[in-house]
């Protein structure tokens, strides 16, 4: 076989593997690992049941293949425009974080609640993205991902708090994205001001328009409602 054929067999099992993956990524939203079946799972896909031990060996490395590529996803859309200015950066942050999880209801909570009993495996995927988010916050705030373990601690014990209201809230989802997206801003907001204070190298960034209180108007800072408000056109 030539060496085009072999990257094109490749280009091939990548892409067979992906669409495996996007597969299960439906069928574990709507149904728990235990109830599906291999053979449900071949039936769903159109393949044969070989090829999904060919590419994942058993139905746990199928499931951890698509935990692993939910996480990968969710780190991309943190991490995605970095030319923006911080403050809006990390407020696409928490917005992507959110609409993920609102996306991918089951993929997230088996990553935030550690899989399917104590699944150390999943619990390893689940702290590394927490590693990885941290960072990626790090970086929005500050400009680099290297900051002291003070600054790390806070922002964990943030994202943890992160963690537990997106669960309250998808079960909860006649509340609009805009209310907790505003929500956790503000609390990062009020960690980052801590931050300063036990670390004056690592300062706030300062507040602007990203940085608004709720105004149950999507995407529309208070400044400018209070202002559109109070000059109605052709007043």
């Amino acid at each position: 076989m030539s060496r085009s054929q072999q990257r094109g067999e490749s280009a091939r099992s990548q892409l067979r593997r992906s669409e495996l993956i996007a597969t299960g990524r439906k069928l574990f939203a709507d149904t728990s690992y235990d109830a599906l079946s291999m053979d449900d799972i071949a039936q769903h896909a159109g393949v044969a049941k070989g090829l999904i031990y060919y590419y994942f060996k058993n139905k746990r490395g199928y499931y951890l293949a698509i935990v692993e590529h939910s996480v990968g996803e969710l780190v991309m859309l943190a991490a995605s425009e970095p030319g923006l200015p911080r403050t809006e950066r990390i407020q696409r942050t928490v917005e992507a974080y959110l609409r993920f999880a609102q996306e991918n209801g089951a993929a997230y909570r088996t990553i935030i609640n550690g899989g399917v009993g104590f699944d150390t495996q999943v619990q390893a995927i689940r702290d590394a993205v927490r590693t990885e988010l941290v960072s990626t916050l790090a970086e929005g705030a500050y400009g680099h991902r290297d900051i002291p373990p003070i600054a790390r601690l806070a922002l964990l014990g943030w994202l943890s708090s992160v963690e537990w209201l997106t669960l309250e809230w998808l079960g909860h989802q006649e509340i609009e994205l805009a209310v907790p997206r505003d929500l956790l801003v503000r609390m990062l907001r009020h960690t980052l001001n801590t931050i300063e204070e036990f670390a004056p190298e690592c300062p706030a960034p300062p507040p602007d328009l990203a940085w608004r209180p709720y105004t149950g108007r999507d995407q529309v800072p208070a400044e400018a409602a209070g202002a559109a408000e109070a000059d109605p056109p052709g007043a």
